[in-house]
């Protein structure tokens, strides 16, 4: 591997770092994506402090100077799996779909398999490239844990029509989400913007230094303690429903990132209550406006049936 495609850090031990576990320490820095991931590069000796390999163990001391190499990512190769897809339309040129909760879009660090895209890959062979190995036919995602609507792309032609209209945001994508507390008003819209948080690297946040950010919301029923809202993304931020929720003071119940890890054991909870309800957008092909729903799946169901009974209190 040549030495030249390999990323060299060096990061200087301040006061307010002293007593921590290197491995520790490293697993808060941007690129590092795990724990596991510095420890394997502690064990490789790609890590340094002060010149000297040291274990995972290692305490740090203020003005120790740390030196990691990180080596250039090893391309997987994506495999396609024989994986049951909820497909509700196809043609030529697209894939509607149903992702189910639990099911990871498409392969990265730590989840190179049971993704949608080896599904995908078993289910076909037409899929865009635009992507590139790891993203064929993927327009837009959604996070692991919410379920509901995605269109995929079959060719390179379709891919551009739909992210362009992703970009100008003509791709609506409208969501179902039960969130904490009640509102007194019917209907809102949230405009603040996105970031990744400074602090923890895999969090996003509303920061004056972020992107644009606007969701629309709608109530659509409300009971003592939770309100079932109709959302629709006006612009597509990573966690973008959950983060804008969660400032507002109404976090999406059952999101362990975000909300109340609480409400999963009061109501049944193993995930996120987000689904991806409604999808519209021009088909590349035709040039009709297409639209499609989808029903919610059985596990969140089950949560606004007992709210409804009132079962839960």
């Amino acid at each position: 591997m040549p030495d030249d495609k390999r990323e060299v850090y060096k990061v200087v031990v301040k006061a307010s770092d002293v007593g921590q576990r290197l491995d520790a320490f490293l697993a808060k820095r941007r690129k590092i994506p795990s724990r596991s991931f510095a420890q394997n590069l502690i064990s490789q000796g790609l890590v340094q402090v002060n010149g000297k390999i040291v274990t995972k163990h290692h305490r740090l001391k203020k003005g120790e100077t740390i030196s990691l190499t990180i080596p250039p990512p090893e391309e997987p190769k994506i495999l396609p799996e024989l994986i049951p897809l909820n497909i509700i339309y196809e043609d030529e040129d697209i894939i509607v779909l149903s992702k189910p909760a639990g099911m990871v879009v498409h392969p990265a660090y730590g989840h190179t398999t049971g993704t949608l895209v080896n599904a995908l890959l078993a289910h076909t062979k037409d899929l865009s490239g635009i992507g590139g190995v790891k993203r064929p036919g993927i327009v837009h995602r959604l996070d692991k844990d919410t379920s509901g609507l995605m269109v995929v792309a079959k060719n390179d032609q379709a891919h551009l029509s739909l992210a362009k209209q992703v970009k100008k945001r003509k791709l609506r994508r409208i969501y179902l989400a039960l969130v904490h507390g009640t509102f007194d008003i019917d209907s809102g819209t949230i405009e603040a913007p996105i970031g990744r948080s400074p602090h923890l690297r895999k969090k996003m946040m509303v920061i004056s230094a972020g992107r644009h950010a606007v969701t629309n919301f709608k109530v659509k029923e409300r009971f003592k303690d939770y309100t079932l809202l109709e959302v629709d993304l006006q612009t597509g931020r990573t966690h973008q429903i959950r983060v804008h929720m969660s400032y507002i003071k109404h976090p999406v119940v059952g999101d362990p990132e975000y909300g109340y890890r609480k409400a999963r054991k009061e109501l049944g909870l193993n995930r996120q209550f987000l689904h991806a309800h409604r999808l519209q957008f021009t088909h590349p092909g035709t040039g009709e406006s297409i639209s499609f729903e989808d029903k919610l799946p059985e596990d969140v169901n089950k949560v606004l049936t007992l709210l409804r009974s009132g079962d839960h209190l």
